[in-house]
């Protein structure tokens, strides 16, 4: 197959050729990222004959830690898109690579400058929304289990530069169109940009808007879209199609914008159905968490308003609008992004994770690390998992509670509460919505919607436990020496208490549990594909 070898270096050597010495550095180590992580996944989904060629220790839920692998990772596998994907990955983490060689002694110096012992302590004072954003570039290798974190199919060196996840700014375009050709809320006011008499309104991130003039010239020249002046500057977030807007008056907001590229393994663009469940769900979530001690853990970053262009291809031009942190948080939290916390930290050179269980010591007055370690994860524990798992068992409704979609937020490095962004990906058992007695309308052929109970735990199971607890139980094991055996019998504990009774406690805690098979899904070619791993949480 054609790579990108060759391609990117001339490309950088005309465009930024600063870069150009870093990317080359880096491509080994890239190559060798892409492929560890692609054989732990394939290890882990038992394919082909990874269990024999790749040996390393094992954790909960089948997590295979590997060594680095010197393998070409385009030579693990023989699907040419898959390969096409990898190859793109490799490119754009070693561009990632070397864009973060150049930024990372800025925080070193700025950090050093002020006695500061960490980059979280260095954004401080940063606006909450802002401070988070900046946090997750530290996520360079991007999703905690795919492969293929780092893939942008559909971008070139030049895309990268101006909008990928190291980006100092990307912006927000906005074209008009007729009034019967948007369909949800009207966002004029909302976002401080007055249409034209006759026309709404439609955000578009700026990528997107060149993108589409490429490749569907007549909606502009016949006048069906017409491109208007104002560009709102935007932070760019892990998620790429979700931007924080910025130097802006008022609540922070984020859009969710149709990106047109492919990440991991799917085309960022965004379904009618989405933009019109967002603002549904976030009602429901609100009025069930409003009062109830859960809702005092989970702070809800809901999504307002929603917007879709019917022209041509739906998915195209949707927007979801999300509300911020800021107006959610107390004086002292300190919210940090879950895809962050495995990261190490350029300033410290530990995690930072580390570094917040090291402040949490401190606080709680503990000397042991495993000690400190230990109360850290049941705490931690304890915001997510007790609202996560009853919201599921009472009213059917399964967040996707993993590491890029939740927001943890401390207080000394003691865990406070816990943030969830990003409903789109959630499963709601309608049958159980129903007979609790919450009414909710999805929008028709709406994925998120299901009659399977094993469906809706199966979410739930794999992003809190194996996605986002796995992370943290493995780091502080690398880190802090926890044992598993005694972090997973804290973990049990808290699945036994907030589900005394109930049958889905049976689900969790089975001999084996479904994991959400990330390869074998791509190497199908659609829909979701879970195979059994070890369930630590059995038998404790």
């Amino acid at each position: 197959m054609r790579t990108l070898d060759g391609s990117m270096a001339a490309e950088l050597a005309g465009i930024a050729p600063d870069l150009l010495d870093g990317y080359r550095d880096a491509l080994p180590r890239a190559r060798s990222a892409v492929a560890t992580r692609l054989a732990e996944a394939l290890w882990r989904e038992d394919i082909g004959d990874a269990r024999l060629r790749f040996r390393g220790p094992v954790h909960g839920f089948d997590r295979v830690v590997l060594g680095p692998v010197a393998d070409d990772p385009l030579s693990l596998v023989d699907h040419a898109g898959l390969r096409a994907e990898l190859d793109s990955a490799v490119h754009g983490l070693a561009l990632a690579y070397a864009r973060r060689a150049l930024q990372d002694p800025g925080h070193r110096a700025a950090a050093a400058a002020l006695g500061l012992p960490d980059l979280p302590a260095l954004l401080a004072d940063l606006d909450p929304d802002e401070r988070v954003a900046r946090l997750e570039r530290l996520a360079t290798e991007g999703h905690n289990l795919h492969p293929c974190g780092r893939t942008r199919l559909g971008w070139g060196a030049a895309d990268m530069i101006a909008h990928d996840l190291e980006t100092e700014s990307t912006a927000v375009g906005f074209v008009a169109a007729p009034p019967e050709l948007v369909l949800g809320d009207d966002l004029d006011e909302r976002l401080g940009v007055a249409a034209p008499p006759g026309r709404r309104v439609l955000p578009v991130h700026i990528w997107q808007l060149r993108h589409l003039r490429g490749r569907s010239p007549e909606l502009f020249t016949d006048g069906t879209l017409r491109v208007l002046d104002p560009v709102l500057p935007a932070l760019p977030t892990a998620a790429l199609r979700t931007v924080l807007l910025t130097n802006r008056p008022g609540p922070a907001a984020y859009l969710k914008l149709s990106l047109d590229i492919q990440v991991t393994s799917t085309r960022r663009t965004i379904s009618v159905a989405s933009t019109r469940n967002g603002p549904a769900l976030s009602t429901v979530l609100s009025g069930l968490l409003d009062g109830d001690p859960d809702g005092e853990r989970l702070l809800l970053m809901t999504e307002p308003a929603g917007t879709a262009g019917l022209v041509g291809d739906s998915r195209q031009l949707s927007t979801i609008v999300r509300d911020g942190l800021g107006d959610l948080l107390e004086p002292g939290d300190e919210p940090v992004p879950g895809s962050a916390l495995a990261a190490l930290d350029p300033v410290s050179g530990a995690t930072v994770l580390s570094g917040l269980v090291d402040r949490y010591a401190r606080t709680r007055g503990s000397t042991a690390p495993r000690t400190a370690a230990l109360g850290f994860l049941t705490e931690y524990a304890e915001l997510l998992l007790p609202p996560v798992l009853r919201l599921a068992a009472r009213h059917g409704i399964g967040l996707e509670a993993h590491l890029q979609n939740c927001v943890p937020v401390f207080r000394d490095g003691v865990p406070h509460r816990m943030g969830i962004r990003d409903l789109a990906g959630m499963r709601v058992h309608l049958g159980r919505l129903t007979a609790s007695g919450v009414g909710l309308q999805l929008w028709p052929g709406s994925v998120i919607g299901t009659a399977d109970e094993a469906v809706l735990l199966a979410k739930v199971g794999y992003t809190a436990f194996q996605a986002h607890l796995g992370e943290v139980v493995l780091r502080l094991g690398q880190s802090h020496g926890l044992a598993e055996d005694d972090a997973w019998a804290v973990v049990r504990r808290i699945v036994d208490d907030a589900l005394a009774g109930h049958p889905d406690r049976a689900f969790y805690t089975a001999s084996t549990v479904p994991h959400k098979a990330l390869t074998r899904m791509r190497l199908a070619g659609s829909g979701d594909v879970h195979v059994p791993v070890q369930n630590p949480l059995h038998a404790r």
